[in-house]
């Protein structure tokens, strides 16, 4: 049996027990493991008396994985944007930034709606979990929807689809993951996930504006603020906007160097968001909350990190990724009929895998055919397929594959904000939640088909960082 012929199996059989129910850290390190042993065993011929042998080279192999790629550098922006995230919510913050986009654009059909949109796609700025985002708003966003009148399954789909914008906007748990599993840039890769996210907000915002004037029940105006009422609403929120600034500048700063690295900066708006809950009144057992929330979101994650990097291993003694790459490009259909596919097909993958489990199983193999697809890793625009060079390409990519796991958090029936949103309110079921969403996904579909047709959306601020 050839090794290629051993990849397949054993991501076959990885899959099985993804479907079965297993987590998909356990089911990808398992599934590596033996893939592991199995290669190593074929090597020796079957060999009976070398079979023990193939399990201490595998076990040696599976334990140095972990380790070595976990202790990245980069990694270390996880844990504080995910803080970041936390320590907003007990300064209230969040609260703060709710208030002050329901006393701008309340006014307009579906204006509280459209509020929490904007509300949630501020505080994504400041937060890396998608999970946290459409749990906070949650419980501030949907009380105040009831109270006017809006009908209980769109306002949790208003707060499950808005929560899903975490995961695009910097700083981004999950862009960071792709720029380390594909060994891109992670500063360019977070400055470009700032129009596409903020984009995706408008497309939201446009849909329930729609929405609320075909439907004139569903989301009724709220007027009655003035002026003076609107501008004393933005200083409480500022903490928010200083915090992006920062981030900003030391990933990327117009004006010369940047100040730092990504994940000083991350640490420094961490310890300013520390310091207004502190002014705020954030008690000893708020801020152990804020930490013990933290940790176990980034053992959550570094636990699907750990165990999928042994499968990663495995892919590569395998040749998968390779043998996929020169297979895609052998194809007689045009390289955008092929990405639209790949694109379709995490579009179904995401409705029985989590967002970060999915990327990180399917990015070895997928991303080098989708690099092979445009000309190479280190091609020119002028001799690319879709127009520009491997690495804009790398990142346009990285962006769309981060869209489709937003969009595979609110698909059923593994959607994870919709369980997210149930989980908070007593008084909706998650099938209430999945319904409540169906409207969003046509705005998803539309947002994903202009960023694929026009990839300055996404290419332009990079492309001013050089």
């Amino acid at each position: 049996m050839t090794d290629i012929e051993i990849g397949l199996w054993v991501t076959a059989g990885m899959m099985v027990l993804v479907v079965l129910g297993m987590r998909v850290a356990f089911a990808a390190g398992l599934a590596g493991f033996v893939g592991l042993v199995w290669l190593r065993w074929n090597g020796f011929d079957y060999n009976p008396e070398r079979f023990w042998k193939a399990v201490e080279i595998s076990v040696k192999i599976a334990g140095q994985v972990p380790h070595s790629k976990v202790s990245s550098q980069a990694l270390s922006l996880i844990p504080t944007f995910i803080l970041i995230g936390y320590l907003a919510y007990y300064a209230r913050l969040t609260t703060a930034l709710f208030e002050a986009a329901k006393r701008w654009v309340a006014w307009v059909p579906g204006g509280l709606a459209v509020s929490t949109v904007f509300a949630t796609a501020g505080f994504a700025a400041v937060s890396g979990a998608s999970v946290a985002t459409a749990a906070v708003f949650a419980r501030i966003g949907i009380p105040e929807m009831l109270a006017v009148g809006y009908n209980k399954r769109f306002a949790a789909g208003v707060v499950a689809a808005g929560g899903t914008l975490a995961s695009l906007i910097p700083p981004s748990a999950i862009l960071v993951i792709y720029a380390i599993i594909v060994e891109q840039d992670v500063g360019k890769l977070l400055l470009a996930g700032f129009v596409p996210g903020a984009f995706s907000a408008v497309v939201y915002a446009g849909l329930i504006i729609a929405i609320a004037m075909i439907f004139k029940t569903v989301g009724p105006p709220v007027t009655g603020f003035t002026w003076r009422e609107r501008l004393l609403s933005l200083p409480p929120a500022l903490p928010i906007f200083a915090v992006v600034v920062i981030i900003i500048f030391f990933v990327y700063n117009p004006f010369g160097e940047a100040w730092g690295t990504p994940t000083e900066g991350g640490a420094v708006g961490a310890f300013i968001v520390f310091l207004v809950a502190l002014m705020r009144g954030m008690r000893m057992r708020e801020l152990l909350d804020a930490l013990l929330e933290t940790a176990k979101l980034t053992i959550m994650i570094f636990t699907i990190i750990w165990g999928v990097l042994i499968y990663v291993r495995f892919l590569g003694f395998a040749d998968l990724p390779s043998a996929f790459a020169d297979w895609i490009s052998t194809l007689s259909a045009s390289p955008m009929l092929i990405l639209i596919c790949i694109l379709l097909a995490y579009a179904v993958l995401g409705m029985f895998m989590d967002a970060i489990g999915m990327l990180l199983l399917t990015l070895p193999v997928v991303y080098p055919a989708v690099m092979a697809l445009n000309g190479g890793e280190m091609v020119s625009a002028a001799d690319s397929a879709f127009g520009m060079s491997g690495p804009m390409c790398a990142i346009w990519f990285g962006i769309l594959v981060v869209k489709m796991a937003e969009f595979c958090l609110i698909t059923p029936p593994i959607g994870l904000n919709c369980f997210v949103v149930a989980g908070v309110r007593d008084d909706l079921s998650v099938q209430d939640v999945f319904r409540g969403v169906i409207p969003f996904f046509i705005a998803d579909a539309v947002t994903i088909a202009l960023l694929v047709a026009f990839p300055a959306i996404v290419l332009w601020l990079p492309s001013l960082a050089g």
